[in-house]
């Protein structure tokens, strides 16, 4: 299975439309919708034959990044392109990529004292320019993918640095949690991406909780879209509200939990419930969300977390580990167990 930052029911609404203005990018949805089925494939067989996390950390911390470019092809991972060692090149996705991926792995090793994705000093891998105007990003279970999008109503997949971090952020719950894909634990797997995601954009930004944008996937959209970004972690349902692709459909309060068959039970969907419970708890706190916040929802996806975690259940650990750390009854804590109160997962007792 490949995590994907566009969500499939933004991509069917827009392969599907009737409009002369988004004709290009209409076609280009149909193909990249195309392309998941023998990914899921490919990421099956990945996932089978790569070892465990289990074992002794690496000595050597340092980042250690490869970027590949598949030259508008759909084979990985491409031709090898720049190296850590190497000089910069002249394509702007290269950059971007190999930029994002250092920015990524400077949060989890600086903050979180993580080695890397799997905290053993994997190596990252990214490969840009793939497939024909693909709308999408991707982790596959060992690297990162960049389409290109197709500049009507897309940009390039490596201009948001949330995009980035979000992604190589499942492969830090592939080794953690290993939520599985599917229903409120499939939505807690979404929506911890989206907080590294934003978490790795306020780090290397240097921004405080309360100057954040908590977008994720800003500047994907070209000046056509009526939107800001994918998805607004502060307010849900509120990122993009566009003539073709419709209004962003994200709950923000457990009332409003939407109970579907589609996208593996609306992992993109819920998933705004405990975002919005993360972004309340960081902005209420003020600061850094990564030194607050952040470090509980790190320790939470690192403790006794089952695959199949509900948000009431994630919710309880998250309030756990911020009692932990910083103390019962402290800020963090009363900020923790106040957030998920105001949407809806738990209630005052």
């Amino acid at each position: 299975m490949t995590y994907s930052i566009v969500p499939p029911y933004l991509l069917n609404r827009l392969a599907t439309a009737d409009d002369d203005r988004v004709s290009r990018a209409s076609a280009a949805a149909r193909r990249s919708l195309l392309v998941d089925p023998p990914l899921r494939h490919e990421r099956a067989h990945l996932t089978a034959s790569r070892p465990t996390a289990a074992g002794t950390r690496v000595a050597d911390s340092r980042v250690n990044r490869t970027i590949f470019d598949a030259q508008g092809q759909e084979t990985l991972p491409g031709v090898t392109v720049r190296r850590e060692t190497d000089a910069a090149t002249d394509d702007i996705a290269v950059t971007e990529a190999f930029d994002g991926l250092g920015a990524t792995h400077a949060l989890f090793l600086d903050v979180f004292g993580r080695s890397s994705i799997d905290d053993r000093g994997l190596p990252l891998l990214a490969t840009v320019h793939y497939g024909d105007e693909y709308d999408n990003a991707f982790w596959e279970g060992s690297r990162m993918v960049f389409g290109d999008g197709d500049g009507e109503v897309f940009n390039r997949f490596t201009a948001s640095l949330s995009v980035i971090g979000h992604e190589l952020a499942h492969g830090v719950t592939q080794y953690t949690s290993a939520l599985e894909y599917e229903g409120q634990s499939g939505a807690l797997n979404e929506s911890i991406s989206d907080v590294f995601g934003a978490l790795v954009e306020q780090y290397d930004r240097g921004q405080m909780a309360g100057e954040a944008s908590w977008l994720i996937g800003e500047g994907l959209f070209t000046p056509a879209v009526s939107g800001r970004a994918l998805r607004n972690m502060l307010e849900p349902g509120t990122a993009y509200d566009d003539d073709v692709l419709g209004r962003d459909p994200q709950p923000a309060r457990m009332s409003d939990y939407v109970d579907t068959e589609d996208d593996n039970g609306g992992v993109h969907l819920n998933s705004g419930i405990p975002n919005r419970a993360f972004a309340v708890a960081a902005t209420t706190l003020g600061g850094p969300a990564w030194n607050g916040v952040g470090l509980v929802w790190y320790d939470a996806i690192r403790g006794d977390i089952s695959p199949r975690a509900t948000f009431a259940e994630f919710a309880d650990l998250t309030i756990a580990s911020a009692a932990a750390r910083f103390g019962d009854g402290s800020p963090e804590h009363v900020a923790v167990e106040d957030a998920w109160q105001t949407v809806g997962v738990t209630t005052h007792e």
